[in-house]
């Protein structure tokens, strides 16, 4: 890969603010501070540890615990980590005093002539994209995994290593970006989340995912879910500029990916491949469609299609996202801790074969738990909440399960679900919501989960 750095968002010795000490920002701070930047970090919470280390090892100058407004203010371009609010005060004086605040996707997409591979949408994007550098990988490409997941993109750029990255994007981060534009896209569905970010409505989040093509040519890719209503309604009322691979379950198409007589088929300018879903490692529909996905960017990519085949056949899917943990009496325990919102979960229930003692709860992000009503009514035997306001759950399924038990603890959560389980029974944790009220992310939740499972 040419090392050839493309020209700066603003000139040479312009000063960057970063906020936010946590993976995207002090990544963004040592690719900034190695492009000419002067640089600092400003956290309005605590900066961990190891990134503080990092910063200090970089001579980066750094604040937590507080935001020093003079010294942000002065700030030519302002990187803000994902999760912090265009409505936070400090954003919004920056936003007035007309600096430039965007994403570090935005940011380090500058630095790079690498191809890069896009993946975002409600659900599956973490899946897709983990299946995407595999088979990359697999296919002896030089290919990096970032964005939303794993290591900062912005200080894997630095590194002047890779020709590829496979980069999972939230829509806080496409909310950021302004000329940003991958190679390939793909919008994996949609389903309402993070609906408290965008006022309450669906139709702004919609927006912000498709964000992702929006400064896509004709020379690009545009991957997505033609089975999806909202997808399909958008692209009948809106125009984009890359070509467009559909993928579906339900209908044979010319171009993209379908499934037929119990196989995936990929045809893409007659360049086909095709494989029992049977052999796929990872069942469950919306799986198919995750590997159909992949399987697109894997032809575009021309990777030889016995090394997707193999790719396929050995992923078994991500921590935390239909983990199977143990079985303890012939009850099985799930960790989903990554279902965030309800389509998430939708997908858990759904796939239960056995009653379910279900874990649910944490932060709300605008829920409408309607859709899980048939499935709960039909497989769900007790919930437990886990969360510290469990209202709206309580109110939703009061009526249709006779067990549904408060906790605010992990331990007792599974203890609780334990003494409630009867012989070939699932423990299922699929909280639904965002996990910070009890705990520091959805990993954690995960993790605090297997270890009590384990500890049982």
């Amino acid at each position: 890969m040419s090392s050839n750095r493309k020209s700066s968002i603003v000139n040479r010795q312009s000063k960057i603010v970063i906020l936010g000490g946590g993976e995207s920002g002090v990544g963004t701070a040592i690719l900034a501070k190695q492009t000419g930047f002067e640089v600092f970090v400003s956290d309005f919470g605590k900066i961990k540890e190891k990134y503080k280390q990092v910063l200090i090892n970089n001579e980066i100058e750094w604040e937590e615990e507080g935001h020093s407004e003079e010294n942000i203010l002065l700030a030519d371009v302002v990187m803000k980590s994902p999760g912090i609010p265009d409505k936070a005060p400090i954003v919004q004086k920056l936003l007035e005093k007309g600096v430039k605040v965007i994403s570090e996707i935005e940011f380090a997409a500058k630095y790079t002539d690498a191809t890069i591979v896009g993946i975002t949408g409600s659900n599956g994007k973490t899946t897709t994209a983990s299946l995407v550098y595999e088979i990359l990988k697999n296919g002896e490409l030089n290919v990096a995994l970032g964005g939303n997941i794993g290591k900062s993109f912005a200080e894997q750029v630095s590194e002047l290593r890779y020709e590829n990255f496979v980069l999972e994007l939230s829509s806080f981060q496409l909310d950021g970006i302004e000329s940003f534009a991958p190679h390939i896209a793909i919008l994996t569905n949609l389903s309402p989340d993070h609906l408290d970010r965008y006022d309450y409505k669906y139709e702004n989040y919609i927006a912000s995912k498709f964000r992702i093509a929006m400064n896509q040519t004709s020379q690009d890719y545009f991957i997505y879910d033609a089975d999806d209503v909202e997808i399909d309604k958008w692209l009948s009322k809106n125009t984009i500029k890359s070509r467009l691979l559909p993928f579906s379950i339900k209908k044979e198409l010319s171009q993209g990916a379908f499934k037929k007589n119990n196989e995936i088929v990929i045809n893409i300018d007659n360049n086909k491949f095709n494989m029992p879903i049977s052999e796929i490692a990872m069942q469950g529909e919306h799986n198919v469609k995750n590997a159909m996905a992949a399987t697109t960017v894997a032809t575009l990519l021309k990777i030889r299609k016995e090394t997707i085949r193999r790719s396929l056949e050995g992923f078994s899917g991500v921590e935390h996202r239909l983990e199977k943990v143990l079985k303890i009496n012939n009850v099985l325990y799930i960790n989903d801790s990554k279902a965030t919102n309800v389509n998430a979960t939708f997908y858990a229930l759904d796939s239960m074969e056995n009653p379910a003692i279900w874990i649910v709860g944490g932060v709300d992000k605008g829920n409408n738990y309607s859709e899980l009503l048939p499935l709960v009514n039909e497989k769900v035997k007790a919930i437990i909440c886990l969360g510290v306001d469990n209202k709206k759950i309580i109110e939703a399924f009061g009526n249709i399960v006779d067990t549904i038990m408060e906790t605010t603890s992990m331990e007792v959560a599974v203890r609780t679900a334990y003494k409630l389980a009867e012989r070939n029974n699932t423990v299922l944790l699929s909280p639904a919501c965002a996990s910070f009220d009890l705990f520091e992310n959805y990993e954690d939740r995960g993790r605090q989960f297997k270890n009590a499972v384990r500890n049982l």
